[in-house]
């Protein structure tokens, strides 16, 4: 499958010397990062992942279990890893990035300059659940719970028919996930939450000191769940103090920087 099916350039920067990859949460659509793209500097472009369900995807082919969209996710990935690159995932995004990490790892490519997993505890402390199990009605009270999605919207049947079969797609890759990642990533990790996610303890977040070789820390932002979508400038922010050594500066000429 061609690779703009599964990434999206909001501001495309062709001799930018680092590009980010950031993966939407459990649902999500490219729309939680748009805003993050005239936040970032030239020296960086930004790549959204869309997984299958969601904005022009909506009739591609749902993977069968998460290993199937990292191997899909994977082989997009793959021609646009030819410079230093970093990764950011958001709550099942954050287990989405870990694994493509490891996955790519395997295959020989090279190591993301840095992975950032937000709103979500390490594999060790994976929940798993049976929200997929759920009829709409009680799907969507348990959106309007963790925040990050209109409740307005969601009383809507056409809305709800547009968005649930991604978002309970996605819980059902999650929350049928076997946590049982294998090695250990050669890159500093960074977990952020938010101070007052009920989904997620301080402990779970610091179970990702385990999963690398390198630095770890852990960084608390005011707010809940989707801490993120309140505050971009901070969260972009620290996202780019952690990368700043790992960021080339732009190329001057219309050459690709090697």
């Amino acid at each position: 499958m061609p690779a703009d099916r599964w990434l999206r350039r909001p501001l495309p920067r062709p001799h930018a010397g680092l590009r980010l990859l950031c993966l939407p949460h459990a649902g999500g659509s490219t729309g939680l990062y748009r805003t993050w793209a005239g936040l970032l500097p030239p020296e960086v472009e930004l790549l959204l992942a869309c997984p299958p369900g969601r904005e022009d995807r909506l009739d591609d082919l749902f993977p069968a279990n998460l290993p199937g969209l990292v191997a899909g996710l994977a082989d997009a990935v793959v021609p646009l890893l030819d410079r230093p690159w970093a990764v950011f995932g958001h709550s099942m995004g954050a287990t989405v990035a870990h694994e493509l990490v490891l996955h790519l790892l395997r295959r020989g490519h090279r190591a993301p300059v840095h992975l950032f997993a937000s709103a979500r505890e390490a594999p060790q402390h994976h929940h798993g659940g049976a929200l997929h199990l759920l009829d709409d009605d009680a799907l969507c009270a348990e959106l309007v719970r963790l925040g990050g999605t209109d409740p307005t919207l969601l009383a809507m049947p056409e809305f709800r028919q547009l968005v649930l079969p991604a978002i309970r797609g996605d819980y059902r890759l999650i929350e049928t996930y076997e946590a049982r990642p294998v090695g250990l990533l050669p890159c500093p990790v960074t977990a952020l939450i938010g101070d007052r996610d009920t989904e997620l303890t301080a402990q779970e977040a610091d179970g990702w000191h385990t999963w690398t070789t390198e630095a770890f820390e852990r960084l608390s932002f005011p707010g809940g769940h989707f801490y993120l979508s309140d505050r971009p400038r901070e969260v972009v922010d620290a996202v780019l103090h952690r990368l700043r050594s790992a960021t080339p500066a732009p190329a001057k000429t219309g050459r690709r920087p090697v």
